[in-house]
Parts: structure tokens; sequence; C-alpha cells
């Protein structure tokens, strides 16, 4: 098998008030929006759901109807612990692994990070930062301005030669800011390619708004 989609739906939601995964947008689910992205990619040979832990039947449910290989597993209290559970179910000799919070991924994303994982083994969708950065302490700001040059964002999906990723994650003791993390933190090179502003994560409710309208301008 070439590639398997992993999307994380594992997360507690706190800061957006809930499950944001069934969260309506657009009369669809959020996670239903990620998941159709990587049926229209048509890149991969299976998707696997990684779900909280008491919450698989409901996502289970929601994925169905679909003709297509899905497998809904059970995440971890750590991103590392849901990403390592989805990983090694996973059959493909790629993984796509997807923040089920970035209902707006694009087919072309999806596409352009596994050609890049496949040429150097481990890539990640980036923005360049264009704000201005600066610390805060104690409520007030701090005088040095972070450099922008060569700064970037990093999004989801995130691609990786399984065999490379896989004994990172289950070398991990610590918790992960991303999947590329465990890779980097071993000196293993993750290589970059062009992200997509539209593809927002959805964190707090009013993104949910955002995410509406962009999903709406994308559909004329």
């Amino acid at each position: 098998m070439r590639a398997s989609g992993i999307i994380l739906a594992a997360g507690r939601g706190e800061r957006f008030g809930g499950d944001k995964i069934f969260a309506e947008l657009g009369g669809s689910p959020v996670l239903l929006h990620s998941v159709r992205a990587f049926l229209a990619a048509e890149v991969v040979e299976e998707l696997i759901v990684v779900a909280r832990p008491g919450m698989e039947f409901r996502v289970a449910a929601l994925l169905q109807d679909l003709d297509f290989p899905v497998r809904v597993v059970t995440g971890g209290p750590r991103r590392r612990d849901s990403s390592l559970a989805g990983v090694e179910v996973a059959q493909g000799e790629y993984v796509l692994i997807h923040d089920a919070a970035r209902p707006l991924v694009g087919a072309e994303l999806i596409r352009r990070v596994l050609r890049a994982a496949e040429e150097h083994g481990a890539a990640v969708p980036v923005l360049p930062v264009v704000d201005t950065l600066r610390y805060a302490e104690n409520g007030f700001l701090k005088p040095e301005t972070l450099p922008r040059s060569g700064l970037v964002a990093i999004q989801t999906p995130q691609g990786f030669r399984r065999d490379l990723l896989l004994p990172a994650l289950r070398a991990s003791e610590e918790n992960l800011p991303d999947d590329a993390a465990a890779l980097l933190v071993r000196g293993i090179p993750v290589a970059v390619v062009p992200g997509d502003p539209r593809n927002l994560k959805i964190t707090f409710p009013e993104d949910l708004t955002l995410a509406a309208v962009l999903l709406q301008i994308r559909g004329h």
C-alpha cells in the first residue's frame, strides 16, 4: 500500500468549548470535511480516524456511509499517543497525518505534501510568518523583536515514510507539538512545502464562523 491518511480527532476541544469535530460547518460535521478532502485527493488507499476514548462509536457513525476503507482507533491523552495509535495500524509505506480541526484542507495540498514526503522522507506544509513577534511578560511587551526571516507557521497534513516516523514516535517520551518534532529531535531532516492560508485551524468558536465564510467563498 502506497499511502495511508490518518486524521487526528482525539482532542478535547477545551478552548472551543466542546467537541469541535462534530460542530456543523456548511451543513456537515467538521470531521467530514477533512475526510472528504482526502478522498478527493485520491492518493491514500485507507483512512484511519483517531477518536477520543468513548467517542469511537459516534465517530464511526459519521463515517459508515463512505464507500472507502476507514478504520476508527482510540487515541490517547497526548498528541504523540494519538499519532502513534494511528501510525501503528497504518498499512501504507507513507503516512499523512492531519488535524481534524483543519477542515478546509485542499486536495492539492494533500498531494503536494505526499510528493515531498516521497522525495525527502518527511515533509510539512508551512506559511511564512508576516506579523511582528515579541515576547510578553506580566502583561507587558518585552523590547526584543524576534526576526521573522525564515520563521514559518506549520500546518497539517504532515507526511512521512512510515518506517521513519514509527520508531521516532515510539521512542518519544515527551509530548510533541507536532509529528515532525519526533524526527527533528533525532536529527532527521524534514522538508517544507508551501502551505495554504485557507487551511486554518479551528481553535475557538469564532474560527468556525471564519471557516464557514471561507467555505462559502470556495464554493463559488
